[in-house]
């Protein structure tokens, strides 16, 4: 099933945002994938915060449940691993330039901001540096974009299955 466009952040789903993380969202777009309970999971940035700085994180994983089993796959090792499996496996290497190029075409249709251009975010094209922004991609784009988004998703598992990470 693919994932619902991303849909414009209402005011409630900003003051959900902030729960989730414990400030002020900073360039909150759209909403680009909600959990099952139906809170923002997964918002989508503006390439350029209202202040002038460049954002190149287009997609920011804000349920605090999920981001938290992300962590603790990084202290587990998985980044390691995957960066492994990438150098060593041409058509991995393959699928994660292609979602890094999704990344960024994604983002380039909201706004072309000269100093990120051809940055993406979580380390791609060459590194794994941050599971959280390919859960997040993987998350608003749907499954099979991102390879390591797809396995981060999976091995994540339900985060929301004990209801509601925050009461807005």
């Amino acid at each position: 099933m693919s994932p619902l466009p991303p849909e414009p952040a209402t005011a409630a789903d900003l003051d959900a945002v902030a729960a989730q993380l414990g400030r002020t969202p900073r360039g909150t777009r759209a909403v680009a994938h909600r959990c099952p309970c139906g809170l923002p999971a997964v918002v989508e940035t503006r390439p350029r915060l209202a202040d002038g700085t460049p954002f190149p994180t287009l997609y920011y994983l804000t349920c605090p449940r999920a981001t938290s089993a992300c962590s603790r796959l990084e202290s587990a090792g998985l980044m390691k691993e995957m960066e492994a499996r990438l150098a060593t496996d041409p058509d991995l290497a393959k699928r994660y330039l292609a979602a890094h190029e999704d990344y960024l075409a994604r983002r380039e249709e909201i706004e072309h901001v000269p100093e990120i251009e051809g940055t993406s975010a979580g380390g791609m094209p060459g590194r794994v540096k941050c599971l959280h922004v390919h859960m997040g991609h993987a998350l608003a784009v749907g499954a099979g974009v991102n390879p390591f988004g797809d396995e981060v998703v999976e091995q994540v598992g339900a985060w929301w299955a004990d209801g509601p990470c925050v009461t807005s």
